[in-house]
């Protein structure tokens, strides 16, 4: 059973409806003043020729005038003195046929493609924004809200939600999504397209400089490993020899972008590609370590740091009004409205994309905003729908009442003209 809503508590201010409610009494004091005059007039002309016989006639017209209108506009409400007339009361009687024609209405005349691209097109919408931004005021604004906001939603996100992220959302994930056949596509177009030796180059020259600047630790780790029977002299030359071979060997193949150990490891990642791509055993191996890696407790802890060490940066940079994060997105939003004063087409291309987001959400949602207005209406009470309708638009309505009190009297005299001419 559906409940009906009260329009009462659907405009709640008292103040704007006791004003409605006064305008509505004057004008109907006047409407009313106007039928008791011509009335009046009606009576004292009655019977009597000459100019008191068009005076005579107008009042009568203004009466039926006045009485027509005075029904016309009471039949829209209630039933003109409680009689039930038919077609009368239309308000109360036809609210739900009355909301579904203003939805329809609404949806065919408003919500139409043609129109929404010609209103967001002739709004200018991409100028107005590049003229609002151009004031440093407003971008300030911008960066602070954004800046708070942000900051509010980062310190909303506590450290169970992202354990929980992690081992609801994404280990699950993982563990159902092959790693092989992913790590193989990744390294074949790695070592296809010779993106790998930028790595390697990085990893060379760090091999390097820790070599040359920890001789010391090379030769104790590698003397450690000796055996006990060897001369401690001759182990301490073996060591040094190898150090410096390993700083020669090194430095060779920085230098030598076609060095054999440069081919032998493109060879072995080339070929550990391929494995991962067609090889069961290679498969079997990386899904393994996939599965180790995903059960390892670190795994939660290490997302948990990581997201505490970024959460911890962005809050700091956006807390701070000189700030990286809010100095850099200052800077955007200048260079933003700069180019949208300077650049036609980027804001032809900027209300473009505004009219296709508009078109694009009225064709997907318009007929749940129109289906809106039946709904509402339906919840309404049908009295007292009409009662706030009455409210809202009977003083202009008065207006009716008293044109066709003017007009019904400016008739009467010329219909008692035209009969007096004729006869």
């Amino acid at each position: 059973m559906t409940t009906l809503t009260p329009i009462s508590l659907i405009t709640p201010d008292p103040g704007a409806d006791e004003a409605r409610r006064r305008g509505l009494r004057q004008m109907r004091t006047v409407a009313v003043a106007l039928l008791v005059l011509a009335a009046v007039v009606y009576v004292a002309t009655l019977d009597q020729d000459g100019f008191w016989g068009f005076v005579n006639a107008g009042a009568e017209a203004s009466m039926v005038g006045a009485i027509a209108d005075w029904f016309a506009v009471t039949a829209l409400f209630k039933h003109p003195l409680g009689l039930p007339i038919p077609h009368t009361a239309l308000i109360p009687k036809r609210k739900d046929e009355l909301g579904k024609g203003l939805e329809e209405f609404v949806g065919e005349n408003f919500l139409q493609e043609d129109i929404i691209r010609d209103r967001v097109g002739a709004a200018g919408i991409s100028a107005r924004v590049g003229d609002w931004l151009s004031d440093p005021a407003n971008t300030r604004r911008v960066v602070d809200e954004v800046s708070d906001v942000a900051a509010i939603a980062l310190g909303k996100v506590r450290d169970e939600h992202i354990a929980d992220l992690v081992s609801e959302a994404f280990v699950p994930r993982f563990r159902e999504e092959p790693i092989a056949p992913l790590l193989g596509s990744m390294l074949t177009e790695l070592v296809r397209d010779d993106l790998h030796h930028g790595l390697v180059d990085l990893a060379l020259d760090e091999m390097h400089r820790w070599l040359v600047h920890n001789g010391d630790t090379f030769v104790e780790v590698l003397g450690e490993r000796a055996p006990w029977w060897a001369p401690p002299r001759l182990n301490e030359a073996v060591t040094q020899r190898l150090h410096v071979e390993a700083i020669r060997w090194i430095s060779d193949i920085r230098e030598d972008p076609d060095h054999h150990a440069r081919a032998a490891m493109d060879s072995m990642l080339r070929q550990l590609g391929q494995d991962l791509l067609t090889d069961p055993q290679t498969q079997d191996r990386a899904e393994r370590f996939k599965e180790r890696l995903l059960d390892h407790p670190q795994v939660v802890t290490t997302a948990i740091s990581l997201w505490k060490a970024m959460r911890s940066a962005l809050l700091s940079s956006m807390r701070d009004r000189n700030g990286a994060v809010r100095q850099r997105l200052q800077q955007e939003l200048d260079a933003f409205s700069g180019r949208i004063a300077t650049d036609a087409a980027l804001r032809e291309k900027l209300d473009k994309a505004a009219a296709d987001v508009a078109v694009f959400a009225v064709s997907r949602y318009g007929a749940e905003l129109t289906a809106v207005i039946t709904h509402t209406i339906e919840r309404w009470d049908g009295k007292e729908a009409a009662r706030r309708i009455e409210l809202h638009v009977g003083r202009d309505l008065q207006f009716i009442r008293i044109n066709g009190t003017i007009v019904g009297g400016l008739v009467g005299v010329l219909i008692h003209a035209i009969s007096l001419a004729v006869h």
